[in-house]
């Protein structure tokens, strides 16, 4: 196995998840914050995998380290999967996460609470010097609130509901959400590969 890592973010709620995962296992694990004139990479992609897998190739090719990359969103199933890939700009290209939740409430203002089904997805690639890209997925199911509720996590977390625990992501503890959301269950699967290496 390897011992050292890149998680191709800068985005400091993504890499705690992925520090605590992967830490456990003894793999020292940097950012994109750790190296200096990281050129921006384009996400382009029609699907959170080619958004994941260029991401994470960029970055191995640049640095010939194993790099991890992460591509997520959010689905709504009454809006065709919307915001989808382009849920962290989704009200704009400054990436805000207040007017992204206000523009996502807007649109489901008139939308009874059944109909609000949704889920948060996220592609993980994994790419090795030598090796093929890994490319796994998980989801994690839920509602959308009429309101934000809680501070914990990040992005859509105050509206996502999980009606099995009667609270949003950012309700719950970090301890939890690292058990169950969508990241959470695409590093378990990426962590059974990770163990083949």
């Amino acid at each position: 196995m390897f011992k050292e890592v890149i998680v191709a973010t800068k985005n400091q709620g993504k890499l705690k998840e992925f520090s605590k995962m992967l830490g456990d296992l003894g793999i020292n694990v940097r950012s994109l914050t750790d190296f200096d004139d990281v050129p921006e990479i384009v996400e382009d992609g029609e699907t959170f995998e080619e958004n994941a897998r260029k991401k994470a190739e960029f970055i191995k090719n640049l640095y010939n380290l194993p790099t991890i990359a992460d591509d997520s969103g959010l689905m709504v199933d009454i809006l065709d999967g919307k915001p989808g890939i382009y849920s962290a700009r989704f009200a704009g290209e400054e990436k805000n996460d207040q007017k992204n939740m206000e523009k996502l409430l807007s649109l489901l203002q008139d939308v009874e609470i059944k109909e609000r089904t949704a889920r948060f997805v996220s592609a993980i690639a994994l790419a090795i010097p030598g090796e093929e890209t890994i490319i796994v997925r998980g989801t994690c199911e839920g509602l959308i609130s009429y309101e934000p509720r809680g501070k914990n996590g990040f992005g859509y977390d105050p509206i996502f509901y999980l009606p099995q625990y009667d609270k949003t992501m950012a309700e719950i503890t970090p301890e939890l959400k690292n058990q169950i959301s969508h990241r959470s269950n695409a590093l378990k699967e990426l962590l059974r590969v990770i163990k083949k290496f």
